[in-house]
């Protein structure tokens, strides 16, 4: 009787332990920034996206796509510390830990950066998951900075997503290339091709100005919404913060004073599942003199 209630103790102990593992590579998920089109701000909302979440205390890394044009590792300030990269790992020319890079300012936050003297081509699905299924050991969240356009680079990026920022302006032209996109992670991604639920996706609308959008110089929140026919996460409005962090290698989230910064962290919170009122959306209201003097 001891031996047998012995053996039922240990298959128990084997039950909890592969659903501990279950549960851990439940929560790591791949979490694709794309757009479509350039300069909209995808390599922005990659940088404050993660450290968001790494400030929240997930363990995120940043990965950067944009092979031969890299921009993430100047954003988050780290460019001088690039030795090995994305490539160097897939090629066996430097392991993953030589080429990830610990932010110095949040604890929970390292980026791997993308190779600037390789082309596209040099990147292989068959790699990159390689390097994406070690880091889900390592990791809450992967955060893929996907390049501009439809090709290579764009469709690895977003191959192997569970979810994905669709990140637009609030003009034609972006919202017409964030459909463009909408479409290939519901046709290109792996999720697609073996018939899994489908990539949840997720709007962003950035460099938003309401009193342009009052003037009818944009598409106000709710067209781009519309249009899409997505779930929206809210706006990042327009502000000198988003440049000047940039600039500076600082994610705008680590800017206490940045109203872009606070919007990023309501886009994290309704990200993860907490209602958040939706913000920077209205024009202030202008007061009796501005009203007559038209100012």
């Amino acid at each position: 009787m001891k031996k047998k209630s012995g053996n039922k103790s240990r298959k128990l102990t084997v039950v909890e332990e592969n659903s501990a593992t279950e549960e851990t590579q439940k929560l790591a998920k791949v979490v694709v920034v794309t757009s479509g089109k350039g300069g909209v701000g995808k390599t922005t909302t990659s940088a404050a996206f993660s450290a968001a979440l790494a400030q929240k205390g997930y363990k995120t890394v940043v990965m950067d796509f944009d092979v031969g044009l890299r921009n993430l590792d100047l954003i988050m300030g780290c460019e001088r510390r690039v030795v090995y990269d994305l490539l160097n790992v897939i090629h066996g020319e430097g392991s993953l830990n030589q080429a990830l890079i610990k932010d110095k300012r949040i604890e929970n936050l390292h980026i791997l950066p993308a190779s600037q003297t390789r082309d596209k081509d040099s990147l292989s699905l068959e790699g990159v998951e390689r390097v994406i299924n070690e880091l889900k050991e390592r990791f809450d969240y992967i955060i893929c900075d996907s390049p501009a356009g439809i090709e290579k680079g764009a469709v690895t990026a977003m191959y192997f997503a569970d979810e994905a920022l669709v990140v637009t302006n609030p003009e034609v032209s972006s919202v017409r290339d964030s459909d463009r996109i909408i479409g290939m992670l519901a046709s290109k991604t792996r999720r697609a091709e073996q018939g899994l639920d489908p990539v949840k996706e997720h709007l962003v609308v950035t460099r938003y100005d309401p009193n342009r959008v009052d003037r009818g110089d944009m598409l106000s929140a709710e067209d781009v919404q519309e249009i899409l026919a997505i779930p929206f996460l809210g706006v990042i409005p327009e502000s000198k913060s988003v440049l000047v962090a940039s600039n500076s290698g600082v994610p705008v989230t680590l800017d206490k004073e940045s109203e872009a910064g606070e919007a990023y962290f309501d886009v994290v919170d309704r990200f993860l599942g907490e209602e958040r009122p939706f913000r920077f959306m209205d024009a202030p209201k202008k007061g009796l003199l501005s009203r007559l003097f038209g100012t």
